[in-house]
């Protein structure tokens, strides 16, 4: 079975970092998403936060933070999600739009609200001393 393919948008403040949970559902992801046929990860990052939190990543300061894989939360078991994750500069304000139910600001020790990708996700994060 392949991987659930996603692009998301890593984006630390004060040792949090940002993340979103979408209507209906009960856990945090970070912002991003699927990527349309032929989406590069840069136009498909820049898309959906677009979409979900109405700010511009600014292409110039996108930087590739690493790839990630594990079980899809709400999936079937030995479904696997592969997130590449990347970091950038943003123009606007935050807001949550589209399917976005709320964002916020979480640390190491809020894990358990996040979905298994992002737990580990934010485990690298905390090791290498970027978050709290």
């Amino acid at each position: 079975m392949p991987a659930i393919d996603k692009v998301a948008w890593i984006h630390i403040d004060a040792g949090r970092v940002l993340c979103v949970r979408s209507h209906g559902k009960d856990a945090f992801y970070l912002p991003g998403g699927k990527r349309e046929p032929g989406e590069s990860d840069e136009a498909c990052v820049r898309r959906e936060i677009r979409e979900e939190l109405g700010v511009s990543l600014r292409p110039a300061t996108l930087r590739a933070v690493g790839t990630f894989e594990a079980q899809a939360h709400g999936k079937p078991e030995g479904t696997q999600v592969r997130m590449a994750c990347y970091a950038a500069g943003y123009d606007g304000e935050l807001q949550a739009d589209a399917e976005i139910a709320e964002f916020a600001w979480l640390r190491h020790g809020d894990r358990d609200r996040c979905s298994q990708i992002v737990q580990i996700i934010l485990d690298a994060l905390h090791r290498h001393g970027e978050i709290v």
